[in-house]
């Protein structure tokens, strides 16, 4: 089990950006969640078979047809190693201050 968190900017909100993450997610068998950031970014975390979770870092740097995606941030991050969670689109986080 591999996990890698994605921070995805350009135009990547209002574009189905999420809901298809999570169907090539899914599709993959990649477990994890994404969500819409404040400004305008969008971040992802990808769980699963090494492999799988490349081909969504792959696909994260192209996005739906109508994204226009300039740079991609990956960090590797802990497995949780809990086995199938599924794949969940999460609300955008409230902005602190």
């Amino acid at each position: 089990m591999v996990c890698k968190r994605v921070i995805v900017s350009g135009t990547v909100q209002g574009v189905f950006y999420r809901d298809t993450c999570r169907r090539e997610a899914v599709a993959r068998g990649v477990s994890g969640w994404v969500r819409n950031l404040p400004d305008g970014d969008v971040e992802a975390l990808f769980e699963g078979d090494e492999d799988a979770v490349a081909a969504m870092v792959r696909w994260a740097r192209t996005g739906p047809p109508a994204a226009e995606v300039r740079a991609v941030e990956v960090r590797e991050e802990t497995a949780a190693s809990r086995g199938p969670r599924g794949f969940e689109v999460r609300p955008t986080p409230r902005p602190r201050g």
